[in-house]
This record gives structure tokens, C-alpha cells and sequence, in this order.
């Protein structure tokens, strides 16, 4: 500690000489007398990693009863953990022979010991300086380390078999293995006593001079008094009340150590679920913060082994903790608690915090990856706020277009089914699996991206859109119109169920609105079960999927298009116009692979115009006043009015309008459909 002679004599206001240098290792074992205590003789001995010249000088006091690093420094040592300060923060007896008897160790406790020193000449230099210390988080103030008579457990008889159990249980993230893994692994003794005024009694009493006296007719008469009243009959009986017989009038007092909360909690499988005959043991999965793999977590399975031989649960669920919308913990003092009553009944002023429903909250839990902190706000809530909307609005647009459906009646065979619909299907019963396999990994805001994406993706943005004209246009009972709402109820009770466990109030709501009846539909949703998926439903070849997704990209650069010639006022509707379509002829193959003559995969219905005129060269696609070319692609897209009139049913263009005598304001399509319309007079 040579760097440190120039700064020690500083401080201390004289010129210090260097008589000899020897290392601290050669001060080892020498015997100094203590500065407080004059009787009491204490070693040198080698410090731990803490000591640095930094600051100071070089030379450290050792407390083994005061300091977990000092406490380790003093079991290598031989030194005995001596805590003279009783539980109250106060100095015993034993400090320093009673000089300081009864003072407070934080207060004037301290005044003294720096007044005593500075008596007896030992005292350099007293000086204020900032160091790390913790504090009690309750209270604000400083903590005492104390060294006291405690109560352990030993784990190092079953800690084998403890870390066999955590490698049978499922543990979501999975990170959370390797986290109790290296805590139990490193886990010798278990301190299970606590001094606390309040918790379950250790049920242990003492003789005069401290020894302890346990046993299992002890136990056994505690645990009879605590099933017939509670633990509070420790604090309310005399100890000869609560010993058996055989050791009563013996001058035995009861002890006051109470039971670690973790060792109270930790044992709860027991009294919860193992003795619970409506519950399983072990548990299915049990869930809390990310915090207790030294807590909860472990003191369960801790406990379990070593009475049970397994762990008390199958899987572990961690989650992060709610902030606030801008990453703030939540603090009363603060004013930025977030109430979840708030957000699904509304505040005080429901303009500004408008009720959301449960529903909507339930949307957010499940959104969020709850595996870290997660952020919750009135912002974020209105987002999750317009999307439960827009799958609530779906759905409610899929029950509208059942309202003539019977099932038994009126359902299209998957085998008759056009290409459009197998080919929705599929993707329903993809999304199916993918949300299954979501919750089966309690990977919910997995689930809820799949369902999300099916239900504004893949059917209101595609394939709802162009059911409209189906649904709206065809004949009552014409197959291009029945096969669409026959998947419509296939995919709606799917959804319905696989949405059930999250937006619970909307699912039920759905299934009570469902405009048909079915043998064997139970009265709630609930009731109901998952619904496997018809293994027909994924028979539609990749090739065909492919040539799909591919008709879908070009879907939306037509789309593109026609919005410049919507925005040139050339067009309003996308039926006003005729699309000019030049692409390659490896794509032709595919889409000519799906095409027929069905009324439902046609391009027209599919790109939802007038015409679709597949042209020979880009020529014919430049000669449009709106018009694109895919450098990429080499696709060609045009968008120009459409020939004909338009038809005041279906608003289609056509040059059949005005041919029929009888319906000169219709297609032709049309003048079909209505033919076969109830309410048709002829």
C-alpha cells in the first residue's frame, strides 16, 4: 500500500518516514491489542478481494458477526462470528465490557465509540465519506448485518434429485431452467428461521441455559392444536399448555423464531393441492414473476423433493413485470398506477377514460410477450381497443351472411367446393394448428398474431371482400354462393373457439348469435371443445397454394394501380374499371391452374372489376392512361373504364346490360340470379 503514504499523511496533517517495507503476507499471524477493548488481543490475517488501495490504508477490520464477505473471510480464518448488538439495533453487554451497553449501534452508539477512541489517543482521523450501503426499501434507513442463532435446512442430501426434477418440468421461457438450475447447484443449507413479530411459529422450546429440546411427539401435539384452531394458539397458550405430558413442568419456554415465508409458501402444494381432492397433484403449471426462482419456485420444489421424491409441478410459467407506457415501474408515490378495473369499467370522467371492457384487457394480455416487463397505458389500450374492433366486426359480418344458412341444408361438400374456398380453408386450418401449438406453449401473444393476421389478413382484406359478390349478387341457392358460406360457418365456429380463451365474453357472445342450429351444439362455447381440423382441408396441394399466394401479391399491385386511376378521377369503384394484365408466362401457368369458369376463380371476381383482359405484350398495357410495369416481375398492369353499362344490381359493367326486353337494367348475370329470389313476381 506504498501509493497510499502520501494521501494517509494528507489527511492526517504530518509527514510520515518509511522505516522498513514488508508485505501484508508478513504481518500474518502477528497480534494487535483492540482499539476499543484493551484485554482482547486480535490477529493479522489476509483480508478478501474487497481490500484495494484505492482509498484508506491498506489495513481493513475484519466483523465475521456483521458482513457476509467478512463472515466468509472469518469461517477461512477460524474467527468467531461475534455479534455483540441485540435485535433492537442496540449495543449487549458484550461490546467492548459493557462500555456501550444499550446504546444504538446507528446512533449515539456511534458517537460514542468515535468520542471513547479519541480518548485514548487511537483515533488518526474521523472524516465523512460516500460509500455503498444498503438500505431497508420500507423504511429508508440502513441496515444492520448481524450474525444470530438460526434454523437450517440441509439441501445437500437430495440436491441430486432436485435438479433431476427441474429437468422433468417444462419451464416458459425456457432460460428459466437454466436459472434455478445454477441457484440449487450452488445451494448447501436453507435458513428457515426468521425474528419476526408475526408469521407460523417454529415449534422448538428451550431449556434456561438455550439448549433446545424438539421431537416428534412435540411435533406431533403442535400439529394436533394448530388443525384444531390455528398457529395464533403458539402466542395464546402457556408452554405447558402446548407440550405433551411427559415434558411439561420442566421450566421449558417456547421459542420465538418464526418460519421463512418462503419455507409458509413453499409448502403449499401440500395443504392446497395434494390434500384437495378436486385438484391434481402435481400441478399442471403454476405462474408468478420473474423474481422467483430464488423464491417461490424453488422453496415448492425444494420442499416436494424432499417429501415426495418429484417436483409439485409440470411446468413453470415466469412473467416481467406491468410498467407504464413509458417503462416506469409503478409507484403510488408516483401517481402512475395503472387500475385494471379502470380500464375495463372506465374512470371517473368516461370521455377521457372510457370503459373498455374486460375483453379488450384480456386482447392486451395476451398481445404482449408476458415472458419480460410489458408496457400498459391509455395509449396502448386503444390500440388493442381498434383491433379487438376490427375482429369483432369481422365476425359480426360473417354471422350477417349466414342469416338463410342451415348447415343440414345447405352446406357444399369440401370435394365441390371451388378453388378459392379449399384454398381458404387450408389456411384456416394452418392458422388452427399454429394457434394450438401457441397455447399448448403457453406462447400466447403467438396465438394472438395468428389469429389476428387470419382474421383482418386473410379474410377481411381478401378473401370477405370478394365473397361480397357471392353473397350479395348470386342466386339464393346457387353453389358459388353456398359453398362461401359453407366456409364461412367452418372457419366462424373454428374462430369463435380458438379466439374462446382470450376474448372469452366476445366468443360467447358469437355463439349465441349464431343464426342456425346444429345437433349436438353445446349452450355455451365453453362447452364445446377444441375442434380438431378436417384433415381434407390441408389435401390442397402446395403447388396450388403457391400459385395462390402469388395471385395474391399481384392482387395488390393491381389494387395500386387502380388507385392512381381512382385518384385521377378516371374511376371510382374498382368495378368501374377493366384490368389490362400482362405477366410472364411461367406465372400464366400457375394462374391458368386455378382458373375455371365457376363464377368464383375468375380473375374478374378475384381482382373484384368489370373485365380482366390478359394481354400479349406490354404494348397493350402502356396504351392505358394508368398503368404500371414491375421491373421485378415483369409484370404489366392497366387499368381502364370498362365496356357496357353499368348493372344496377350487381354494379358490375357489361355489354349485356340493356340486351334483356324484360330487365333492361341488368347483366345477364343478374337476370339469373333474380329468377330465383322469393320475392321475385315475374
Amino acid at each position: 500500500a506504498e501509493d497510499l503514504i502520501a494521501k494517509v499523511a494528507g489527511k492526517i496533517g504530518c509527514e510520515l518516514e518509511t522505516v522498513c517495507v514488508v508485505t501484508g503476507k508478513e504481518l500474518v499471524g502477528l497480534k494487535y491489542r483492540h482499539p476499543v477493548q484493551d484485554d482482547l488481543l486480535c490477529p493479522v490475517i489476509i483480508g478478501g478481494e474487497y481490500i484495494t488501495t484505492e482509498a484508506g490504508t491498506g489495513l481493513v477490520h475484519t466483523a465475521p458477526g456483521h458482513g457476509v464477505e467478512d463472515y466468509g473471510v472469518g469461517m477461512r480464518e477460524g474467527l468467531e462470528a461475534f455479534s455483540p448488538v441485540d435485535g433492537a439495533g442496540k449495543f449487549t453487554e458484550e461490546a467492548a465490557n459493557g462500555k456501550f451497553t444499550g446504546l444504538s449501534v446507528l446512533k449515539e452508539g456511534n458517537e460514542a465509540v468515535i468520542k471513547y477512541v479519541e480518548e485514548q489517543g487511537t483515533l488518526l482521523l474521523e472524516e465523512a465519506y460516500n460509500h455503498k450501503y444498503p438500505y431497508d426499501w420500507r423504511t429508508k434507513k440502513p441496515t444492520i448485518f448481524r450474525s444470530t442463532e438460526q434454523w437450517f435446512a440441509s439441501v445437500g442430501g437430495f440436491r441430486e434429485a432436485a435438479l433431476k426434477a427441474i429437468a422433468e418440468v417444462q419451464w416458459v421461457p425456457e432460460s428459466g431452467q437454466n436459472r434455478i438450475t445454477s441457484m440449487v447447484s450452488d445451494r448447501s443449507d436453507w435458513c428457515i428461521s426468521r425474528q419476526r413479530n408475526w408469521g407460523v411459529p417454529i415449534p422448538v422450546f428451550y431449556e434456561e441455559d438455550g439448549t433446545a429440546v424438539v421431537d416428534k411427539e412435540i411435533i406431533d401435539r403442535v400439529q394436533e392444536l394448530f388443525a384444531k384452531g390455528s398457529s395464533d394458539i403458539w402466542w395464546e397458550l402457556e408452554a405447558d399448555e402446548i407440550l405433551p405430558e411427559q415434558h411439561r413442568g420442566k421450566g421449558l419456554v417456547k421459542g420465538t423464531d418464526t418460519m421463512d415465508v418462503w419455507f409458509d409458501s413453499g409448502t403449499s402444494w401440500a395443504s392446497v393441492v395434494r390434500d384437495n381432492e378436486e385438484m391434481a397433484f402435481p400441478s399442471d403449471v403454476i405462474l408468478e414473476g420473474n423474481d422467483q426462482h430464488r423464491g417461490w419456485f424453488q422453496s415448492s420444489l425444494l420442499t416436494s423433493v424432499a417429501n415426495s421424491g418429484h417436483a409439485p409441478y409440470k411446468a413453470v410459467i415466469t412473467h416481467g413485470f406491468v410498467l407504464d407506457e413509458k417503462g416506469t415501474k409503478m409507484s403510488k408515490s408516483i401517481g402512475n398506477v395503472i387500475d385494471p378495473l379502470g380500464i375495463i369499467n372506465g374512470g371517473k370522467n368516461q370521455k377521457l377514460e372510457p370503459p373498455f371492457g374486460a375483453d379488450v384487457l384480456r386482447l392486451w394480455a395476451c398481445s404482449v410477450d408476458y415472458t419480460g416487463d410489458v408496457l400498459i397505458g391509455t395509449g396502448i389500450i386503444k390500440q388493442v381497443s381498434d383491433i379487438y374492433r376490427k375482429l369483432r366486426n369481422t365476425m359480426r359480418y360473417m354471422v350477417g351472411s349466414l342469416k338463410d344458412f342451415d348447415p343440414a341444408q345447405n352446406s357444399v361438400a369440401y370435394a365441390d367446393m371451388p378453388l378459392l374456398d379449399k384454398y381458404i380453408l387450408k389456411k384456416f386450418a394452418e392458422t388452427l394448428e399454429e394457434v394450438k401449438t401457441a397455447y399448448d406453449s403457453y406462447a400466447f401473444s403467438r396465438a394472438y398474431q395468428a389469429l389476428q393476421k387470419f382474421a383482418i389478413v386473410d379474410l377481411s382484406n381478401f378473401y370477405l371482400d370478394i365473397a361480397k359478390d357471392r353473397l350479395y349478387i348470386s342466386g339464393i341457392d346457387q353453389s358459388r354462393r353456398r359453398s362461401c358460406q359453407t366456409a364461412i360457418h367452418l372457419m366462424m365456429e373454428g374462430f369463435a373457439i380458438a379466439m374462446a380463451p382470450v376474448l372469452s365474453h366476445m366468443a360467447e357472445d358469437l355463439w349465441q348469435a349464431l343464426p342456425y342450429k346444429t345437433e349436438g351444439r353445446t349452450e355455451s362455447i365453453f362447452g364445446a371443445g377444441w375442434r380438431d381440423v378436417d384433415e381434407s382441408w390441408m389435401s390442397l396441394s402446395e403447388g396450388s397454394v403457391g400459385a395462390w399466394e402469388k395471385l395474391r401479391v399481384l392482387r395488390a399491385e393491381i389494387n395500386k394501380t387502380m388507385e392512381l386511376a381512382r385518384t385521377a378521377k378516371e374511376i371510382g369503384s374498382s368495378l368501374d374499371a377493366a384490368v389490362v394484365l400482362f405477366i410472364d408466362e411461367d406465372s400464366k401457368k400457375q394462374l391458368d391452374g386455378l382458373l375455371s369458369s365457376n363464377g368464383v376463380d375468375e380473375l374478374r371476381y378475384l381482382f373484384i372489376a368489370s373485365e380482366v383482359i390478359m394481354a400479349d405484350s406490354e404494348d397493350a398495357v402502356k396504351a392505358c392512361s394508368h398503368h404500371t410495369i414491375n421491373g421485378e416481375t415483369g409484370w404489366g398492369i392497366g387499368v381502364k373504364n370498362a365496356a357496357g353499362d353499368k348493372c344496377d344490381r350487381c354494379w358490375n359493367y357489361s355489354p349485356s346490360v340493356g340486351v334483356s326486353a324484360d330487365h333492361p337494367l341488368l347483366c345477364d348475370r343478374c337476370e339469373v340470379a333474380i329468377q330465383d329470389h322469393p320475392n321475385f313476381a315475374g
